[in-house]
C-alpha cells in the first residue's frame, strides 16, 4: 500500500464538533470518519478513486505505440 498523504486542515470548532460525534457513532476516529466523508463525496462526483484506478488499469498502454 502506498503511503498515506499527510495534511493540515483547519476547521471551524462546531463542523469539528458533529464530525466528531459522526465519528464516535460510526465507532471511528475522526481522521478515518473525515477520509469516509471524503469518499462519499468523491463517489455523488462521480470520482471515485477506486473506480478510476480500475478505469486506468483498463486502458491499454499508450507508451507502447
Amino acid at each position: 500500500m502506498a503511503e498515506r498523504k499527510k495534511i493540515l486542515l483547519r476547521l471551524d470548532p462546531a463542523v469539528y464538533e458533529a464530525v466528531a460525534k459522526w465519528a464516535a457513532d460510526d465507532l471511528r476516529s475522526v481522521n478515518a470518519q473525515l477520509e469516509y466523508a471524503l469518499r462519499l463525496a468523491l463517489r455523488g462526483a462521480g470520482r471515485d478513486p477506486r473506480q478510476v484506478e480500475r478505469d486506468n488499469a483498463d486502458e491499454p498502454d499508450k507508451s507502447s505505440d
